[in-house]
């Protein structure tokens, strides 16, 4: 296996795309995925996993039932399993790594066009 370190401002040069997760890292049973929000997701929720949504760059609002929540650069929220949210990029491009179990699916719950089933690693 090899060592090496991931550059987070290179990683997320590689790729454009919105909504569309990559895996930067494995650690144990979870995956670090990096992904680039730009408007506003689906309401979803996952059964069985935590997430960890950290904020490289940009602000995101993290919208749960209860209220929403907004998360800048170098702050992270968790979000329980079960718990309904709905993420969302404010005033454009937003940069976020996640940390999940890798049996997360991105849109949890819910089958839409920004289902990601097959992600490419970094």
């Amino acid at each position: 296996m090899k060592i090496g370190k991931v550059n987070l401002a290179d990683a997320f040069s590689n790729f454009s795309e919105h909504w569309s997760p990559r895996i930067a890292g494995d650690v144990n049973d979870m995956q670090v995925k990096l992904v680039k929000f730009a408007g506003k997701f689906e309401w979803h929720h996952h059964e069985r996993e935590d997430e960890l949504f950290l904020v490289i760059k940009g602000t995101m609002r993290m919208g749960l039932r209860t209220g929403d929540v907004d998360v800048g650069e170098g702050e992270f929220i968790v979000i329980p399993r079960g718990v309904e949210h709905c993420p969302e990029a404010l005033g454009g491009e937003c940069h976020v790594l996640l940390l999940e179990p890798r049996t997360t699916l991105n849109t949890g719950n819910v089958i839409t066009k920004k289902t990601a089933r097959n992600l490419e690693r970094i």
